[in-house]
């Protein structure tokens, strides 16, 4: 439904960014020091599953938080190497949308959006954690909407990657 402007004539619809930040972040190498020997002995590959969520929180006067989170499991075997955890935020202005459109901007384009700076705190902490860069592909945000719109998975995935 459009809003109505002080002079009774339909408003434009209007998508505003206003904030980006990191909500919440957590690395656990719980298999350190060991799980650095191993990996040098050990010609297996790494096992990479990644967790994929989002959610949006309506914060009111068409002002909407949207947290993507995005977690990462690399396993050598049965071991654990390493558990990498981000929650990234955005505060959004959203307003003279229908319902469906802004179910859709906020289940697609704001994830994509915040989407590179999760990556970027991923890779940054794996790096600093002292095992290998590991860069997340791009996810196709529009293709997992449509999904949950057709009663796919939902607002969450789940991904084995080879490292």
């Amino acid at each position: 439904m459009a809003e109505i402007n002080a002079n009774g004539q339909a408003g434009q619809p209007q998508l505003v960014l206003q904030k980006i930040y990191v909500k919440d972040a957590s690395f656990e190498a719980p298999n350190a020091p060991q799980v650095f020997q191993e990996m040098g002995e050990n010609e297996q590959q790494p096992q990479v599953q990644l967790n994929l969520g989002h959610k949006a929180v309506d914060l009111g006067n068409d002002t909407f938080e949207v947290v993507l989170s995005l977690t990462l499991t690399c396993n050598l075997g049965e071991r654990t190497a390493y558990l990498a955890e981000v929650h990234q935020a955005g505060i959004f202005g959203i307003g003279g949308f229908t319902d469906e459109d802004r179910d859709g901007i906020l289940g697609s384009y704001c994830p994509n959006l915040l989407f590179p700076y999760a990556r970027q705190m991923v890779s940054s902490m794996i790096q600093e954690g002292g095992f290998p860069p590991f860069l997340l592909q791009p996810i196709n945000f529009d293709a997992l909407y449509a999904a949950q719109q057709n009663g796919g998975t939902g607002a969450e995935e789940t991904r084995t990657l080879n490292s």
